[in-house]
């Protein structure tokens, strides 16, 4: 009987199914850095800017020196393509400040200036924010998605037909595929090797916020008009262009200039409508980033008592939850405050 007892209790241990933990969900990391003094009258303090940027990227990438850091961000052989969000000018775009202090630690990390490039959409936006002088002051290049022209080989395609404008690689040809295509600037597909994405915490009436996805995804690619119009197609297209090879494949950084938060406005500044928060936020996690950012421009809201922005989260749901490239929900996003 004992024995008998013995052998039906291993048969019991051998026959019970494994125990296996449950599956981890996906983790991002956010650093943000903090100064009260990083603005004057909304004016960024370059001096103190200089100085979160430099303790964000310790602390992002856990090196003890600002060389080694850049250096495991980027390679010194990498053309790096500082994008940033210029459109809204300088004060409520892409702050000029910001960038200057990322070149300034390229630069030191041993990257030649002619492999440090400020680009956005359009020249003429850069040129009026001001990032034509800082260009010139570092010696780094400076050019835009659509004077570099597009590539006919790299593209996105989607089955909604789009008024192409002048710009836009198809424009005045006719065809029944004609405007299917949004066609990656060569910059982007041939040239750049590394991304550094600097967006700003500035509202958008669809996509919820002027955000990584949005500046750099739509501002690589033509052809982008005929998802503006309904937040539907806005959630279905950025994603994916977000997702091409040329763009995703080569994201090294995200940073969200959060200094202000302008909540009201889109690309017109509206300092009424905006908050200092005196931050920048580090991460390689651009769906958390932006995920972040809204859910900040919708707390602002509620504070200014003004209603809640009636836009669709689905940008950042497909991006994570579809096509992967990042954490949206915020139980699964590590914040750091530095």
């Amino acid at each position: 009987m004992f024995l008998w007892s013995l052998a039906l209790g291993a048969w019991r241990l051998a026959a019970a199914p494994p125990i296996t933990a449950p599956p981890q969900l996906p983790q991002a990391r956010v650093v943000v850095v903090q100064d009260p003094l990083a603005l004057e009258s909304f004016t960024p303090r370059p001096d103190i800017i200089r100085k979160m940027v430099e303790r964000g990227i310790l602390a992002q990438t856990g090196k003890t020196t600002l060389a080694e850091a850049w250096r495991s961000v980027v390679k010194t052989n990498d053309v790096v393509g500082l994008k940033v969000f210029s459109a809204p000018g300088h004060t409520s775009g892409t702050r000029p400040p910001v960038v200057a202090a990322v070149v300034e630690g390229l630069l030191a990390a041993g990257l030649p200036p002619k492999n440090i490039v400020i680009w956005d959409r359009q020249l003429v936006d850069l040129r009026i924010a001001g990032y034509f002088e800082l260009a010139e002051r570092y010696g780094v290049r400076i050019t835009s998605a659509a004077s570099a022209g597009w590539d006919d080989k790299s593209y996105y395609e989607n089955s909604l037909l789009g008024n192409l404008v002048w710009g836009d690689s198809e424009f005045g040809k006719k065809g029944d595929v004609i405007g299917r295509k949004s066609y990656v600037a060569k910059l982007v597909a041939r040239d750049l090797t590394r991304h550094i994405s600097i967006a700003p915490m500035l509202n958008h009436n669809l996509a919820g916020v002027s955000g990584h996805f949005f500046s750099l995804g739509f501002g690589s690619v033509d052809n982008t008009l005929r998802f503006e119009s309904t937040s539907r197609a806005l959630a279905e297209a950025v994603p994916e262009v977000f997702a091409l090879p040329a763009i995703y494949d080569r994201l090294a950084l995200c940073i969200t200039d959060a200094l202000i938060c302008q909540y009201q406005g889109e690309h017109l500044t509206r300092l009424h409508y905006a908050t200092p928060l005196n931050q920048l936020r580090f991460s390689k996690d651009p769906v958390a980033l932006d995920s972040l950012s809204v859910a900040e421009l919708e707390a602002q809201r509620q504070k200014a008592g003004i209603p809640s922005a009636k836009f669709s989260s689905d940008i950042y749901k497909n991006a994570g939850l579809l096509l992967e490239l990042g954490v949206s929900d915020a139980r699964q996003i590590r914040v750091e405050m530095r």
